[in-house]
């Protein structure tokens, strides 16, 4: 089935736009990762939902058809299974060294299966991947069984083509679209997990939270730091848990601002590894907000 009448409900604007149901997301989603709409056909439908913006209900129908059909990695089973902890990393950083891999390190040093999966969408950004690059943890190439206190990083492609293929869409018409948002629900593990994600903007934080309870997330949801979902090493962050669809009690400290600044390294893979070795090796203190991350996700894992 052709997606034009679904384009035709989400494309008559902003004020005369028509919300799909999440049955109707779904099939329409799946074509799309099924490369079954015409490249005219996606461009169309990603301008029409950048313009409309989408519903809690419309994000979880393209969960539904994303999840159907990602390839699902595995953990290994070990006598102390433990949840995997999945960090979606797309934004990268331009200002400050971007830390999602000493959150991944740090939590897998605590016995956590950890994974990351992300692509680059932009240039001129200095991503996750490249850091892990510089400290020996290269992007996967095929599916293994993941090990406990392992990280791993997971390119977008390898989950599944058609969806790279739709965050590509933006380097084309330099807008985001619903795959910007879904790779950051989405959960590609097999067994329990605990995602880790963020927002950027804070219209978005009850909108992301929503979706997660509907999907029967456990989650832990933060205001990232340039979109990476890394607390700012500079301040308390403020994030909320989801424990499989029901919200925690409110994570403490809410918010706030340190007595005293980390001295962070500048913007580039190599620097940030570096400051990174520093500080898993004890010659540097772990960032107070980072800390406190770390200690609310293994809360979130072990069900504490």
């Amino acid at each position: 089935m052709a997606i034009g009448h679904f384009i035709k409900e989400i494309g008559r604007g902003k004020e005369g736009a028509r919300a799909l149901t999440r049955e109707q997301a779904a099939d329409l989603f799946g074509q799309i990762l099924d490369g079954m709409a015409s490249d005219l056909e996606v461009g169309a439908f990603c301008i029409a939902m950048r313009i409309k913006g989408e519903t809690p209900d419309e994000m979880c129908g393209f969960l539904d058809a994303t999840q159907q059909r990602l390839k699902k990695i595995q953990i290994s089973p070990t006598p102390a299974q433990r949840a995997a902890v999945v960090i979606p990393s797309y934004n990268g950083a331009r200002k400050l060294p971007v830390l999602t891999p000493l959150l991944a390190l740090l939590v897998a040093r605590e016995g956590f299966p950890v994974v990351i999966h992300g692509t680059a969408t932009e240039d001129k950004r200095v991503y996750t991947s490249e850091v892990l690059a510089a400290l020996g943890v290269p992007a996967q190439q095929a599916f293994t069984p993941l090990q406990q206190g392992q990280v791993a990083f997971y390119p977008t492609t390898l989950l599944h083509a058609g969806l790279q293929r739709l965050l590509d869409v933006r380097r084309f018409i330099q807008l985001r679209n619903p795959a910007h948002s879904l790779v950051k629900l989405m959960q590609p593990c097999e067994g329990p997990q605990v995602l880790v994600t963020s927002y950027t903007h804070p219209e978005y934080a009850q909108s992301m939270q929503a979706v997660l309870v509907a999907m029967q997330s456990t989650a832990l949801l933060i205001r990232g730091t340039e979109g990476e979902a890394v607390a700012d090493p500079r301040r308390l962050p403020k994030m909320s848990g989801i424990v499989r669809g029901r919200v925690a009690q409110a994570l403490e400290p809410q918010s706030g601002v340190l007595t005293s600044l980390p001295e962070l390294p500048p913007c580039d893979a190599l620097n940030t590894a570096g400051y990174i070795r520093a500080v898993l090796d004890g010659a540097l203190p772990v960032p107070a907000p980072i800390a406190h991350q770390v200690a609310q996700i293994i809360r979130l894992a072990t069900g504490d």
